[in-house]
């Protein structure tokens, strides 16, 4: 029960967070670099582009990622280039939140960064 009241936190943090980053039309870099990493976790990219007029999205997704060499320069993943088209940007990254247990520390560790708060990792 405490696992899933931390969950719920974490998730509407970040959904606060979103929505923040989202309500001005002119996005910073900051929030652009927020958008990005929450596409590249969700999607798997390897490389997220983002064209806020246009509302599209380009995306590199890997594939496979048994391909996957850390110690070598990795010329030969299988990738899927994708071009997505979203109407409103908000609900599209709000779309993207998971709350398994790998995303909620990344999302914790997204928020620490992003809003200079710290999330305890432990329910109260």
């Amino acid at each position: 029960m405490e696992n899933s009241t931390l969950k719920l936190k974490i998730k509407s943090e970040i959904e606060k967070l979103i929505s923040e980053s989202c309500a001005n039309p002119q996005s910073t870099k900051k929030f652009e670099t927020l958008h990005v990493a929450l596409l590249k976790k969700h999607y798997n990219a390897a490389d997220v582009s983002i064209d806020y007029h246009r509302k599209r999205i380009v995306l590199d997704i890997v594939m496979d990622d048994t391909f996957y060499e850390p110690s070598k320069v990795n010329m030969t993943l299988p990738i899927l280039h994708a071009n997505l088209f979203f109407k409103n940007l908000k609900d599209f990254l709000k779309s993207c939140i998971v709350t398994d247990t790998e995303s909620m520390g990344f999302y914790a560790g997204l928020l620490r960064t992003f809003t200079n708060k710290e999330v305890k990792l432990t329910a109260a």
